[in-house]
């Protein structure tokens, strides 16, 4: 173990007592960089996680601005950030420097879209899906097959959220399990149908455990799956 690694021991020695990850891992996940996509409920709870787990690089990107109306699921994000407008990549930002300052983090705001998504995802060891709609998760799913980088699907609204993690050459793609998106404002949405945050916490920790297993080369610990959710319904599934 290198010296430079020596003083995060103490941070992240419950997470190295894991024998899953230990200090092995812990050094895999502090040299990877990881990219999330949108900084709203998923996002913002997905990159706390990875903050605190201690995964070196953080790059996130998002177009919007703190509401009022995002802090009842969106935990990133104080009173404060809303009554400011802040940028939600601007705030995460700001908070996660606060949380952990061992991490380098790259707050950007843009709108992910044909021009940015592969400057984006380059160098990356892994995408997090953070997204609230299917035209961006093609974008993401697209360039990461074609640059063969891992990705992790991730969905929630009302009670109901899914997840599938995808490595291509390896596993299926989103396109292989839905060839086509649902017609416009045929699907609910969080401003539809709303959301409540318990289905947040649960798909956005299956997708972060399913990052630190790909960032710590446990690849067979992986689901493999399209994984569902209704926590109020109580439903389970795995397909």
């Amino acid at each position: 173990m290198t010296s430079d690694f020596q003083p995060s021991l103490d941070r992240y020695s419950r997470q190295i007592l894991f024998s899953e990850i230990g200090a092995d891992g812990q050094r895999r996940l502090s040299e990877s960089r990881a990219l999330i996509i949108g900084c709203g409920a998923l996002g913002s709870a997905q990159a706390e996680s990875l903050a605190r787990a201690g995964v070196g690089t953080l790059r996130f990107v998002d177009r919007d601005f703190v509401e009022f109306s995002n802090l009842q699921r969106q935990t990133m994000f104080t009173e404060q950030d809303a009554a400011e407008r802040l940028p939600k990549a601007i705030a995460c930002a700001n908070h996660l420097s606060e949380i952990n300052s061992d991490i380098v983090v790259e707050p950007e705001i843009a709108d992910v879209n044909h021009s940015n998504i592969e400057r984006l995802l380059e160098n990356c060891d892994v995408v997090i899906d953070g997204t609230d709609n299917f035209a961006t998760r093609y974008l993401i799913n697209d360039a990461c097959v074609k640059h063969n980088v891992n990705w992790i699907y991730g969905a929630a609204v009302g009670s109901y959220g899914v997840t599938m993690t995808i490595r291509p050459s390896a596993t299926p793609c989103l396109r292989c399990i839905f060839p086509e998106a649902p017609p416009a404002a045929s699907a609910p949405t969080c401003d539809t149908a709303g959301v409540i945050m318990p289905i947040i916490n649960i798909v956005s920790a299956v997708q972060v455990s399913e990052a630190l297993k790909l960032l710590t080369g446990k690849l067979t610990d992986l689901h493999n799956s399209l994984m569902q959710f209704d926590v109020w319904r109580n439903e389970w599934r795995r397909i």
